[in-house]
């Protein structure tokens, strides 16, 4: 069977939207991870990461080379001031995110209501001959909505520090609290289990024993020519397969 990544990690390629939004910034649909740390390796053009957290409102320059990485709880929004701002994106708990670990900021109503939010959040096209746009139309009515609550969270975070963010969070951890058993069952056979084979070749190591040694193999990631709408840009994947 194929690997996963090291540290049952989570590796995409993030080209952030270039579609300007109510306040005249280019990017994608503000939101946090519940559970799961996010980082960022910049690898092309140039913009900023918005984050609202336990320092309140801070903006952070990205460009090539930077590096940088927000736990669970950081509310945050990649704006695209260049055009091609394109990013790696190393995601822990792999299965965690796809799976409804991200809460977007939309409005209250719609963290209220678990119906009406994952009707929001959803990328649901309704007429089926609606051509190739439809993806980009939806991605951008999501977008939107999550960047109404999201400025309405940002001025009130500036006003109120952290504090601010707690009915947010409050929110999110209610919308996915239903969840949990399964992502438990991800953890289990990801990053537990990969810690667990670690633990055993430490023990191994520690009587000198090297069999574990001979089991040795590379693992190659297929990059499939398919970008899918994501929360902050088009994005590439890849699978894993047996070199």
């Amino acid at each position: 069977m194929a690997s996963s990544f090291p540290g049952a990690t989570g590796v995409s390629e993030v080209s952030i939207y270039d579609w300007p939004g109510a306040d005249g910034a280019a990017g994608g649909s503000p939101h946090m991870h519940t559970a799961s740390t996010e980082a960022y390796v910049v690898l092309s053009g140039a913009g900023r990461l918005e984050t609202l957290d336990s320092r309140g409102f801070t903006s952070t320059p990205l460009r090539p080379g930077v590096v940088l990485w927000f736990t669970p709880g950081t509310v945050h929004r990649a704006i695209n001031d260049s055009g091609d701002l394109t990013v790696l994106v190393v995601m822990q708990n792999a299965g965690l995110p796809e799976h409804g670990d991200a809460v977007m900021t939309f409005p209250g109503a719609h963290l209220a209501d678990p119906e009406a939010y994952r009707r929001a959040a959803a990328l649901e096209i309704k007429d089926a001959d609606a051509g190739l746009g439809a993806g980009e139309e939806a991605a951008r009515r999501r977008r939107d909505l999550a960047l109404a609550g999201y400025l309405e969270l940002k001025d009130s975070v500036l006003a109120s520090g952290p504090a601010a963010l707690a009915d947010f969070h409050a929110a999110a951890a209610a919308l996915v609290a239903g969840k949990t058993s399964a992502w438990a069952r991800l953890l289990e056979q990801g990053a537990a289990r990969q810690a667990e084979t670690t633990r055993g070749q430490l023990a191994s190591l520690d009587a000198a024993e090297s069999f574990y040694l001979g089991a040795a193999r590379t693992t190659m990631g297929k990059r499939e020519n398919h970008r899918i709408y994501g929360m902050c840009g088009r994005i590439q994947t890849w699978e894993l397969s047996d070199n």
